[in-house]
């Protein structure tokens, strides 16, 4: 299954209700992922940009957009970011393939 770093930033009301209320994020989101045929690698909070970091597998592109619509939809999170990740097996194939390009320039 495809890897995929997905980062958030939590709104304001978000993170007064995890003050009031501590919660580990991870386990609380797992059973969303899982039921969707997903899986979390591992996940972190982060300083800076974003507040959240995880690396989670997802079944395909689509899965990984619907688990994106479904979380930004509900309003806790001010932002949400899906990267797509490619092990170095799969980086070093379209390298590869790169240099099969018939791509040139512009003259």
């Amino acid at each position: 299954m495809p890897y995929y770093l997905i980062q958030t930033a939590d709104s304001p009301e978000s993170w007064g209700k995890m003050i009031k209320n501590p919660q580990d994020r991870i386990e609380l989101v797992r059973p969303a992922i899982e039921g969707l045929g997903g899986r979390i690698e591992a996940g972190y909070i982060s300083f800076g940009e974003y507040d959240f970091a995880a690396i989670v597998e997802f079944p395909d592109n689509v899965t990984a957009a619907a688990f994106s619509i479904s979380v930004s939809s509900k309003g806790g999170v001010k932002a949400f970011k899906t990267t797509p990740l490619m092990t170095m097996a799969e980086a070093q194939s379209a390298m590869t393939r790169a240099g099969t390009s018939t791509y040139e320039p512009p003259k």
